[in-house]
C-alpha cells in the first residue's frame, strides 16, 4: 500500500486515476474539511472513491510510518491499496516503446539519494516532456511518498522505471538509437550541444557524480558553465537546465 499526503500530489493522483480508469483500491481519510479538502473529495466522490471523516489524532497515527517530510498530512491523506500489487514497469517494454518514436527524451538518475532532489527532479520531467525516468533499484532514493510530495503530484504523470543495473539500462537506450549525454563537469558547454532526435541524459550525485562505468558509455559530457564560488550547482537545478536547452533545440 502506499499513502500520498499533500494537496497537490493527491489531487494528481486523482487525476491520474481518472485518466487511467482505474480507481481500484484508492481510499480517503480526513479531518475538519476546509476548501482544498473539500475540492479533494468532491473529487473523490465523482469518481466513486470511498472517503472516511476521522479524527486528527487519528491521521497522525496513520501517517508514522511516512518519512517525517511527508507526515504533513493537513487533514486529508489518500491510500493507494494496490499500488505495490500493480505490475512494474520493465526496461526492456520501456525500450520497446520508445523505438517506435521518432523523437524521445529519456532521463537517468544515477546515485542520488535525497527524494526530494528526486522528486524536484520529476517535476522538471513533466514541464519538459520526458518521455521516461531511470532509476536505480539500489543506491538511489526510492521513497515514493517524498517523492510524490515533493514533485507536486508529477510523478503521476511521468513514467518511472526502477532497474537493477544502470549500465545494462543506458546499453539498451544506445542499442535503439539514443545518443546518451553525461552531466559532469569539463564537459561541452550545454548552450553547445547538438541533440539527437532519440537523447538520454544521466544526471549523478552531487558527491560523487555518475559512476565511472556510465560515465565510459556517454557519446557527450555535458557542463552548465557557472560563475559562483561553491562547486556545482544543486542537481536538481542543473537537471532543469539540461532539460531545458535539449528541449529548445
Amino acid at each position: 500500500m502506499r499513502i500520498i499526503t499533500g494537496f497537490h500530489a493527491i489531487e494528481e493522483a486523482l487525476k491520474s486515476a481518472e485518466t487511467e480508469k482505474n480507481i481500484a483500491g484508492l481510499r480517503i481519510s480526513y479531518s475538519k474539511p476546509g476548501p482544498r479538502v473539500k475540492k479533494i473529495l468532491a473529487s473523490a466522490t465523482a469518481l466513486e472513491i470511498p472517503t472516511e471523516e476521522k479524527g486528527m489524532t487519528d491521521l497522525d497515527k496513520m501517517v508514522l510510518p511516512l518519512p517525517a517530510t511527508a507526515r504533513d498530512h493537513r487533514g486529508v491523506i489518500l491510500f493507494m491499496e494496490n499500488a505495490d500489487q500493480a505490475a512494474p514497469l520493465r526496461m526492456e517494454e520501456c525500450v520497446k516503446e520508445l523505438a517506435l518514436k521518432e523523437k524521445a527524451l529519456v532521463l537517468i538518475l544515477d546515485s542520488i539519494t535525497d527524494p526530494h532532489n528526486v522528486g524536484a527532479i520529476i517535476r522538471s520531467a513533466d514541464q519538459f516532456g520526458v518521455d521516461l525516468v531511470v532509476l536505480p533499484e539500489h543506491r538511489g532514493a526510492t521513497d515514493f511518498e517524498v517523492i510524490s510530495r515533493t514533485s507536486a503530484g508529477a510523478s503521476s504523470w511521468v513514467q518511472i522505471v526502477l532497474v537493477p543495473n544502470l549500465v545494462r539500462a543506458v546499453g539498451q537506450l544506445k542499442e535503439a538509437g539514443f545518443w546518451v549525454y553525461g552531466a559532469d563537469a569539463g564537459g561541452t558547454p550545454a548552450q553547445d550541444i547538438k541533440t539527437s532526435e532519440k537523447t538520454a541524459l544521466i544526471m549523478g550525485s552531487e558527491g560523487t557524480g555518475m559512476a565511472r562505468l556510465l560515465r565510459e558509455k556517454c557519446d557527450t559530457i555535458v557542463s552548465i558553465p557557472t560563475s559562483g564560488k561553491l562547486d556545482s550547482l544543486n542537481v536538481s537545478v542543473a537537471a532543469g537546465i539540461l532539460l531545458y536547452e535539449i528541449r529548445r533545440k
